[in-house]
């Protein structure tokens, strides 16, 4: 039986649970908001401790997702799904086309795409089974990997957080923890390199650490990265690393990463403030992986979506600002704005939105 919402969490619209004895599928898909479109958002495939586990995070995923595609400026809602499971042994054909299916059912108020454990060849063979697939492989119709605008988006957002910081977007010296070095924690860290900084990294997998050019810095685990000399935090593995604890002990002056959901507890994010660290909410700087599998839906040209996850930029620094004349966080700030879109959006209002700077 499917565990119930927890009191703290926000009534998404939709909560659906599957589970297929026969492919041994067992899948929750939440459909947070559809005020400003389908919802639109990936699936994970991890094996959680419980349902439970499972359902916190999916549920926490999908609302990050509504509030991404908001402030990303797309016609798109939120949403998510997760696979309870070991993708590296439970997944299968069998077990893709059952979830396609299961997708399918939304009737297109859902509309899935990569996530953790999932990759576009995934992708594929969910699409044989519904329509309402996206970030399918290139050979597949889709436009391949999101994972390089995911990474690209997380730059210009550090960009925007290092001029608001430092009064210069400039990298180049700069002392960066990375956490996480898999399909984009791997690109931020190329990117970082050519834009000269100096990369410190950490990952629980040794064989995504040993592929990492020698000039990367190698930290034992996330708790010596963290207590590292750092300039710059950028987590990009699972969610809930920005603890209280860490949150005392971190010595880097922004936080900026592609991980979803980084605040373990939402009271982080003053704890955060307080101690004089800037946090780039990951919902507005990640966003670039959803620009990407939501321009495919259209028909992709990857010169207008790279133009478009240029914007990050842009929005990530308006955001950071609002925060300081409000004096508020920037995690209030995003949030309060991307509510008031979605909630104009189910009004149907037009309102002046977020005023823009140049960061």
């Amino acid at each position: 039986m499917l565990p119930t919402i927890p009191g703290d969490r926000p009534e998404p619209e939709q909560v659906s649970f599957r589970e297929d004895a026969e492919s041994g599928l067992k899948a929750i898909i939440v459909v947070h908001s559809t005020a400003l479109g389908p919802a639109l958002g990936g699936t994970r495939f991890h094996p959680y401790p419980s349902e439970r586990d499972a359902l916190a995070d999916v549920l926490r995923l999908a609302e990050g997702m509504a509030y991404k595609s908001a402030l990303a400026g797309l016609p798109l809602g939120g949403g998510k799904a997760v696979i309870i499971g070991d993708p590296r042994t439970d997944k299968s054909e069998q077990l893709l086309r059952a979830y396609g299916r299961f997708v399918g059912e939304h009737g297109g108020r859902y509309i899935t795409a990569c996530d953790v454990g999932t990759f576009p060849e995934d992708m594929d063979v969910v699409a044989a089974e519904c329509a309402f697939v996206t970030g399918r492989s290139a050979a597949g119709g889709g436009a391949g990997d999101s994972a390089i605008l995911t990474a690209a988006g997380v730059l210009e957002g550090l960009a925007a957080a290092a001029r608001h910081r430092w009064g210069t977007a400039e990298l180049a010296g700069r002392r960066i923890g990375v956490e996480g070095v898999g399909k984009v924690g791997r690109r931020v860290v190329a990117q970082l390199l050519a834009a000269g900084a100096v990369v410190i990294a950490s990952d629980v997998d040794e064989t995504a650490l040993a592929a990492l050019p020698p000039a990367v810095e190698i930290a034992a685990g996330r708790d010596e990265l963290a207590a590292a000399d750092l300039d710059v935090y950028c987590p990009c593995a699972l969610g809930g690393v920005l603890t209280a604890r860490l949150a005392e002990t971190l010595t880097a002056k922004i936080v900026c990463g592609a991980a979803n959901n980084q605040l373990a507890e939402p009271e982080v994010a003053g704890l955060l403030d307080e101690a004089g660290i800037l946090y780039a909410p990951d919902y507005v700087v990640n966003a670039g992986g959803l620009i990407q599998v939501a321009e495919e839906l259209g028909g992709f040209d990857f010169t207008r979506a790279a133009a478009r996850v240029q914007e990050i930029r842009r929005t990530t620094g308006s955001i950071l600002e609002l925060a300081k004349e409000q004096a508020t966080t920037p995690v209030a700030a995003a949030d309060a704005l991307a509510e008031r879109l979605m909630a104009e959006a189910g009004h149907g209002t037009s309102r002046a939105g977020l005023r823009v700077v140049s960061p």
